[in-house]
């Protein structure tokens, strides 16, 4: 046999490999992608949370699943890079959506629902992680010069970097924040005995949580859940104040699905006001609130949509989305705004809703009810746009910083913010007498 002869039996034999190992990674790929979009339909379709609708999650269910079955598709047709980039992307997400809450809720009492075929959907990504790396390294060039060569590699390494920061991880963020909340509230100290309670929540979800009656006339709703706020409370119910706590939305007892950001808690408190203002131990011109973090930030929404709401404490409000984090605008915060607005794109994907507006353009609508701005020197994120939401707001209005982190105000500082806040909210709800000789 001549050489030239040789040559090319070895070159078939190479191509037929090749071809081969592409059809084994095909397979792989296209079941791996199939595989995760099951747990999506499952998770959004044949086992939503209680109290939601299949059509409740039209947008967070159709689109992930048309990506993932159109990827599937058009898997077979593309290039060697093109296969590697789309295994590795969807490879990445599939492990996040499949892992987020087996990881969460199987560690707090066991797995559940849709959490079985979550771990195939993990199973999934590891095997399309396993078939883009394999895809990278069996078809990488070595014809070309070295300097070329790992040039290319550097500025695809870089590339890879990039998309993983400001793609694939606020993706995944917003499916986390969307899909996980604490799952019980076992007991409650809450300085007096309470009633527990249960109400609906503006567009019919049932919400979960505990009553303690006035002594002075005024109520408070504390928020958010019934277990962070319970310090707070207690606080209150010292000084005779009626406080209603309930689990938010997707979290204890409470129907619907999560969302860490706040979105949607405005038609939380518009529920329990409904339910505050039927009770007949209840001045309906008397009830406020007190909020912290995204519970401050749902307050302030709701005080200016509504005016049912008689006086507002707001504590370490910040950002809930870009439109918060667009406040301050600047080169240096270019990444920042990038990353923001991809996670507000996937959080509004998973949510299925828009974007709550922004609270710079909503602090306006506030007056005439009073507010209190309450926020840290060592704040969460957006918690410094707290004097620019002060300054659009309108008269009354009061701004206090404190040198804690952030929501530790009443740990830090507990006499002045037990004197301030009570203080206000006895102005406000009481016409300036004291609580503490009611």
């Amino acid at each position: 046999m001549s050489t030239s002869a040789a040559a090319s039996l070895s070159e078939r034999h190479r191509s037929l490999q090749f071809v081969r190992a592409a059809r084994v990674e095909t397979k792989l790929a296209v079941a791996s992608l199939i595989v995760i979009s099951v747990h999506v339909v499952d998770d959004n379709f044949l086992q939503p949370q209680a109290g939601i609708s299949p059509a409740d999650h039209l947008t967070s269910g159709l689109v992930p699943a048309a990506a993932l079955v159109g990827s599937a598709v058009a898997y077979p047709r593309l290039r060697a890079g093109g296969r590697a980039t789309l295994a590795l992307a969807f490879g990445v997400v599939g492990m996040v959506i499949g892992a987020t809450e087996p990881v969460w809720y199987g560690s707090r009492g066991g797995l559940s629902a849709d959490d079985y075929t979550g771990i195939a959907a993990v199973a999934g990504g590891l095997v399309l992680v396993g078939v883009g790396a394999a895809t990278l390294w069996r078809t990488r060039r070595r014809d070309d010069r070295l300097f070329f060569r790992y040039g290319r590699r550097l500025l695809i390494a870089v590339g890879a970097g990039l998309g993983l920061f400001f793609v694939i991880f606020p993706l995944s963020l917003s499916y986390a924040f969307t899909h996980v909340a604490r799952s019980t509230t076992a007991s409650g100290d809450l300085g007096a005995p309470y009633e527990t309670v249960a109400f609906e929540a503006s567009e019919g979800l049932t919400l979960k949580g505990w009553f303690v009656p006035s002594k002075n006339g005024a109520t408070v709703i504390v928020y958010p859940g019934k277990k962070g706020t319970q310090e707070h409370t207690r606080m209150l119910v010292r000084h005779g104040y009626g406080v209603l706590v309930f689990d938010r939305r997707g979290e204890g007892e409470s129907e619907g699905d999560p969302n860490a950001l706040g979105w949607g808690f405005d038609r939380d408190l518009k529920g329990a006001l409904r339910y505050l203002r039927g009770r007949t131990d209840v001045d309906g011109p008397r009830i406020g609130g007190l909020g912290l973090s995204v519970g401050g930030e749902a307050l302030l929404q709701t005080a200016a949509e509504t005016k049912e709401l008689k006086a507002v404490v707001s504590d370490g409000a910040g950002s809930r989305s870009v439109r918060e984090d667009v406040v301050h605008m600047g080169f240096a915060k270019s990444p920042q705004i990038v990353f923001s607005a991809v996670m507000t794109t996937g959080t509004a994907l998973f949510s299925n809703q828009l974007p709550p507006p922004s609270l710079k353009r909503l602090a306006p609508r506030i007056a005439p009810t009073p507010v209190l701005f309450i926020y840290a020197m060592n704040g969460a994120g957006g918690e410094d746009n707290n004097p620019d939401y002060y300054r659009a707001a309108g008269e009354p209005k009061q701004l206090w910083k404190i040198d804690t982190s952030h929501t530790h105000g009443l740990a830090a500082r507990p006499k002045e913010y037990e004197r301030r806040v009570i203080g206000f909210f006895d102005t406000s709800l009481l016409g300036g007498r004291s609580a503490l000789g009611s």
